[in-house]
């Protein structure tokens, strides 16, 4: 567990709009009190309250309008105070800042001395604030609410300090309400219940709070670190011919990677894998991440190689001279939810068989369906190999001649050629102008007759009409016959064929 101090400015959306605490004032946000000074305490006034039944209490009442950049632009004043002493401050929200406090405790001489240091630098700046130090941000934080000014909470201490506060420290008013009339009052009561019955219960959101009140934190600081670039590369000099070599330097890459990661409590949605080749090319592909370990995303690397390597070996591979690993769309690391009991998911065990899988017959051995633009349903369907996103560039349309719902069921991999007749057992035959010559009234699957019972149509598509060589002009039609069947037809040079069946 980390060591955490923490600073917090008491009622800063006042003192951000000028409201001095020995003022009775507030700061409202669409009709109810989002913050109010000291002195309005005393009068009765409590955050959350409406605007006129605090006015109501206190007919003296300043209020005033909250101002969210105000209140970033004055706190920046607290925070170069912190960061004179420690440089890694991560700023929690205005008026609330942390700092791991291990190493500066041991370099001023210890967590009280650190505690009263950093509380002075924030004084002489300005501001009056708390501070304190404790395991994690959440125990820190009340800690720095706590005493007259703050106080230090011994290292492992943290549940039994936490214990007799009441539920609404949790920030979680429909939780706390539903656990008081369970019975629960304190987090104390709230600690002691069995992880996997609350996770069970209460979900996600409720484990969360259940860690807190154990002591527990969620994530470590992300101190904010600049613009720090977490790519990690490799050179190869020789470039690398094999692809075993630049492999093994990608799953020592993807270690450094989740280290540096884990380090700023982030995640990262997706992975860019780049190399550079011996002749000048630079090729990039991302993959989603999704926790990947350092083994998988080398396997990817491997994939990829193959993959750049069989499409434009001629052109591009003369040796691989560099390789990088950027994460892409950070996040805050908020680790992965356990199932009742602790159990992990089925949609994990079905990912991590898929990894397996895919590991043993290759990159396309497993795929996955994605939709995309088309007209035709057999055309808005791709497959994707598991752990690539989907195509970025998916036309939205229009995408004239596009058939409308419902979507078959099955759309055939060979579709069958059949006849269409009409009333008069005359072939149906569609213009140029998609003009029908006759309703159609009879489909003959394999030589055996259906009557068309309905259908509705035509669907013209003519694509690529500048081009000689790729040009196809087709129709489609969707029709039911009496024995209970639905198809989708398309015509295409007057040959009629089944492309889909609905249900």
């Amino acid at each position: 567990m980390s060591r955490v101090l923490v600073v917090w400015c008491p009622d800063w959306p006042a003192t951000a709009v000028g409201v001095d605490a020995a003022t009775a004032g507030a700061v409202a946000v669409q009709g109810q009190v989002a913050a109010c000074t000291a002195a309005a305490r005393a009068e009765g006034v409590r955050r959350g309250q409406r605007l006129r039944d605090a006015q109501r209490r206190c007919p003296d009442l300043v209020v005033r309008e909250r101002d969210l950049d105000a209140e970033g632009r004055l706190f920046e004043a607290v925070v170069e105070a912190v960061a004179a002493l420690t440089p890694r401050v991560e700023v929690v929200r205005p008026g609330l800042c942390a700092i791991p406090a291990r190493g500066p405790a041991r370099f001023y001489g210890g967590e009280e001395a650190l505690r009263v240091l950093v509380q002075d630098a924030v004084v002489e700046a300005g501001h009056d604030c708390g501070s304190g130090v404790a395991d994690g941000l959440f125990a820190a934080e009340l800690a720095a609410r706590a005493g007259q000014g703050g106080v230090v909470v011994p290292e492992g201490g943290a549940a039994a300090f936490l214990a007799p506060y009441p539920l609404s420290v949790l920030d979680r008013p429909e939780l706390a309400d539903l656990l008081r009339r369970l019975g629960i009052k304190t987090l104390g009561d709230f600690a002691a219940l069995p992880s996997g019955h609350v996770a069970g219960r209460f979900g996600a959101d409720g484990a969360l709070a259940h860690r807190l009140a154990r002591g527990e934190e969620p994530r470590p600081l992300a101190p904010v670190k600049g613009a720090e670039d977490l790519t990690v590369r490799a050179d190869f000099d020789p470039p690398a011919e094999q692809s075993e070599r630049v492999v093994f330097a990608a799953k020592r890459l993807a270690g450094e990677l989740h280290e540096a990661l884990a380090a700023g409590g982030l995640a990262c949605v997706r992975l860019e894998v780049a190399a550079g080749f011996a002749d000048g090319h630079v090729l990039r592909r991302l993959w989603r991440h999704d926790g990947l370990s350092a083994l998988a995303v080398a396997e990817r690397v491997r994939w990829q190689l193959s993959a750049w390597q069989a499409s434009d070996s001629e052109q591009v591979w003369g040796g691989v001279a560099w390789l990088e690993l950027a994460p892409d769309q950070l996040v805050p690391d908020e680790g992965r939810q356990e199932g009742l009991w602790g159990r992990t998911s089925v949609t994990d065990r079905i990912a991590r068989a898929a990894d397996r899988i895919q590991a043993l017959l290759g990159h396309h051995g497993i795929t996955r369906p994605v939709l995309v633009g088309g007209r035709g349903p057999g055309e808005r369907v791709v497959r994707v190999p598991i752990g690539d996103l989907p195509p970025a560039d998916v036309p939205e349309g229009p995408w004239p001649g596009r058939v409308t719902g419902p979507a078959p069921a099955v759309v055939l991999a060979a579709p069958p050629d059949v006849e269409v007749a009409d009333a008069a057992g005359e072939p149906v035959v569609v213009s140029a102008r998609c003009e029908v010559s006759a309703p159609p009234a009879v489909l003959a699957v394999r030589g055996r007759p259906a009557a068309i019972t309905g259908w509705t149509g035509p669907w013209p598509a003519d694509e690529r009409w500048w081009d000689p060589g790729r040009s196809r002009r087709r129709a489609r039609f969707q029709v039911t016959t009496d024995d209970g069947a639905a198809y989708l037809l398309a015509v295409e040079g007057g040959r009629w064929h089944i492309e889909a069946v609905y249900d």
